[in-house]
């Protein structure tokens, strides 16, 4: 079997960008990063945007050049799916057979996307989106699609119904809860961009269960709901969340459930194993006891350079501001922080206007910010949240940013 002195599981920003760092700390050692694509490393987020759209060509997703790699002694080892870790023995045994011993292992496998359970789940055009490939199926699909119904009103579902109306689709989408973010943001964001959507065409409804997917000749063609409406389909897209993919890790003793915990050096309670991005579960920096799992850019970014910065021997804790981002229409949305827990709510400009931000508290502390096409809140917002910035929230209403930060 194969050693190598660092083994990276998962090719996606967290994985990618952990092998990066660790060149760029001067790590010499033997590196092989594993990927179940046969894809080298590329921009996912960007798959329910503009490469969904047709508007960028996945040569422009590659977070690297072909040569990159090579030319860094990173050994890609693409197509391949770790079926099982073995912490005594210090390898991860492959599907199909094979394997890799390990120095150290870092497990950056993300997740799956969480699949409908009812019946019908299983029909043709009935899609979600993760990969390259998943897209692709998607659009081989478009021409004869005229009608798309999308099941969930995360960011996905959003963005999503935002390319499939901009290529002239008729779109409804379906969040079971009583509005669409529910489980991301608050509800002046949440009732913003369910108008915004609903005034460019798409047929946005909250408290809509799907019990089935109805199909004919083994193609979904309508969406059946709990009031007994069929809602007429020939594309589904579901995005109900993802499933962190660690049966691996804690089949092998990890500590975790909703993803493997790890410490505030990304570090799993196996020795010598480390976790990053979407599948990790890490305390809460911004409050008190919370474990929390983010699936961003930023935060698998941030947890490589963590875990890379360990291996090397230059510890570094993870403390970091999440941050993300959506674009859908003409709306650009950051945010920065996390409102879970907020206890107030403070709205600066009008929403009516398509561009404003909502600032979140907590026990008189600044823990957040959405902006909606407000660019000009969002850097010294996120300088309020860095510093845990107390402020009144009648000056929070109508003073600039820029103006309450802190004195260096």
């Amino acid at each position: 079997m194969d050693q190598q002195d660092v083994v990276i599981v998962g090719a996606g920003h967290g994985g990618a960008h952990t092998a990066v760092m660790l060149r760029q700390l001067g790590f010499a050692g033997s590196i092989a990063l594993v990927g179940d694509e046969a894809d080298p490393p590329y921009d996912r987020p960007s798959l329910s945007k503009d490469y969904l759209a047709g508007v960028r060509p996945f040569e422009r997703l590659l977070l690297r050049t072909a040569t990159f790699w090579a030319e860094r002694n990173i050994r890609m080892v693409s197509g391949t799916r770790v079926e099982s870790v073995d912490p005594e023995a210090r390898a991860v045994h492959f599907f199909g057979g094979g394997g890799m011993r390990y120095g150290a292992l870092v497990w950056a496998a993300g997740g799956v996307p969480r699949r409908l359970a009812c019946p019908g789940h299983d029909l043709a055009g009935v899609h979600t989106i993760r990969s390259r490939a998943d897209v692709l199926r998607i659009m081989a699909e478009l021409d004869g699609a005229r009608r798309v119904v999308i099941v969930g009103g995360g960011y996905i579902g959003l963005e999503a119904a935002s390319v499939m109306k901009k290529l002239g689709k008729e779109v409804v989408v379906l969040e079971a809860l009583d509005r669409v973010l529910a489980r991301v943001a608050g509800e002046t964001l949440s009732r913003f961009f369910e108008a915004a959507h609903r005034a460019r065409g798409v047929d946005v409804r909250t408290g809509a269960a799907v019990v089935a997917l109805e199909g004919r000749d083994g193609r979904v063609a309508g969406v059946r709901l709990a009031d007994g409406e069929v809602i007429p389909a020939d594309l589904v897209i579901v995005g109900i969340g993802i499933v962190p993919a660690v049966e691996p890790l804690l089949a092998a003793g990890a500590k975790g459930g909703n993803g493997v915990i790890v410490d505030e050096h990304c570090r799993t309670t196996l020795p010598d194993v480390y976790a990053v991005g979407d599948c990790a579960a890490h305390a809460n920096p911004f409050a008190d006891s919370a474990v929390i799992r983010l699936e961003s850019i930023q935060n698998a970014n941030d947890q490589a350079a963590t875990a890379a910065r360990f291996i090397a021997g230059k510890p570094q804790p993870y403390r970091a501001t999440p941050w993300f981002w959506s674009d859908q229409f003409d709306i650009k949305l950051q945010t920065v922080g996390l409102s879970a827990g907020h206890d107030d709510v403070v709205v600066r400009g009008d929403p009516a206007s398509g561009s404003f931000s909502v600032v979140y508290l907590r026990r008189g502390q600044v823990i957040a910010l959405d902006c909606v096409n407000n660019a000009r809140d969002y850097v010294p917002g996120r300088r309020l949240v860095e510093a845990g910035a107390r402020i009144d929230p009648a000056t929070l209403a109508g003073a600039v940013l820029k103006d309450l930060l802190p004195a260096p």
